[in-house]
């Protein structure tokens, strides 16, 4: 499949990767020749713009700290029919890269989600990560419907109806889980691709924080369950709080029905209380879900709007 046709726009957001950033570049610019190498720097203080920049790179700033600052900037800056996104730290096989973009031509697809394959004798990954990884593609693929084996990659090839759709919310390293949990809200055609995985070199470190970002992550998954999952998160909610108020309700009912008297008036209003924050906490979740009809609705209407991935 030729690629000659196509506008690629190769993206790699960096943060002092001054030891690794040149052979990403170069990698990639051997993998795809046609295709156009961004390098984002990210308030570096090392010489990661000049190393980028003399291996062949349009390099550009973003001030504001943080991955997910990177890629909406990014992806409001530059205009190609195909987007690749890859981390600057040199872990992820540069060479996979014109597979996952002619697996997106393909189909045609709107996300290629490239899944790590370790290639060493040793995990790549840190402690924790794995595991948390693990949790993360678990409780995504459990809420949002979509089964997700990374959905931490920083390994990916969209369309640009993808990523003029993607509103890019997220500041940091949190900014992969809301690409993934977008393409399965948008319901776009996807696919996942296994790339080869290695350790850092050495020398070089990590700006993910296993516990704050981690932290991070969980919490904008929490946040999106309750936007892009209305009626799963209240009613979860209103079924604990109607079940609690009932299992405190019922011996004050029983003693009631035996005594003909209410001697735990604390219990029963408490009880009364769960029940009617349960009754509430359904509504507000029937609501809340109409209001995402007509968000899904609009959203799908703007993808609509822009033209589907080139044809090979």
């Amino acid at each position: 499949m030729q690629l000659d046709h196509l506008s690629i726009a190769a993206i790699v957001p960096c943060h002092n990767e001054e030891l690794t950033v040149g052979t990403v570049v170069r990698d990639l610019r051997a993998a795809l020749p046609t295709a156009t190498v961004y390098v984002y720097d990210n308030n570096s203080t090392d010489q990661t713009a000049k190393v980028a920049q003399e291996a062949g790179a349009v390099v550009r700033t973003e001030s504001r700290k943080g991955k997910g600052n990177v890629v909406r900037r990014a992806f409001a800056d530059i205009e190609a029919d195909v987007y690749l996104m890859i981390d600057g730290d040199d872990t992820y096989d540069a060479s996979a890269a014109p597979l996952l973009v002619k697996t997106l031509l393909s189909g045609p697809y709107d996300h290629v989600l490239g899944c790590r394959v370790d290639t060493q004798d040793t995990s790549s990954y840190r402690p924790g990560h794995a595991w948390g990884n693990k949790m993360f593609n678990q409780v995504t693929s459990l809420a949002f419907g979509e089964p997700v084996t990374d959905m931490l990659s920083g390994y990916r090839v969209f369309s640009r109806r993808y990523i003029k759709s993607f509103p890019a919310d997220s500041e940091e390293f949190e900014i992969e889980t809301e690409l993934t949990i977008h393409a399965a809200n948008l319901r776009v055609p996807q696919i996942e691709v296994p790339v080869g995985f290695q350790d850092r070199p050495a020398g070089s470190e990590s700006k993910l924080s296993t516990f704050r970002d981690g932290f991070k992550i969980l919490g904008l998954l929490g946040h999106l369950l309750v936007h892009e999952r209305p009626r799963l998160a209240f009613n979860v909610a209103s079924a604990l709080s109607v079940l609690l108020g009932l299992a405190l309700g019922l011996p004050v009912v029983a003693d009631y029905l035996e005594t003909g008297r209410v001697d735990r008036f604390p219990t029963a209003i408490l009880a009364s209380s769960l029940v009617v924050i349960g009754v509430l906490l359904l509504a507000v979740g029937m609501i809340l879900y109409g209001v995402l009809r007509g968000r899904q609705e609009t959203r799908r209407l703007f993808y609509l709007q822009l033209p589907a991935p080139p044809q090979p």
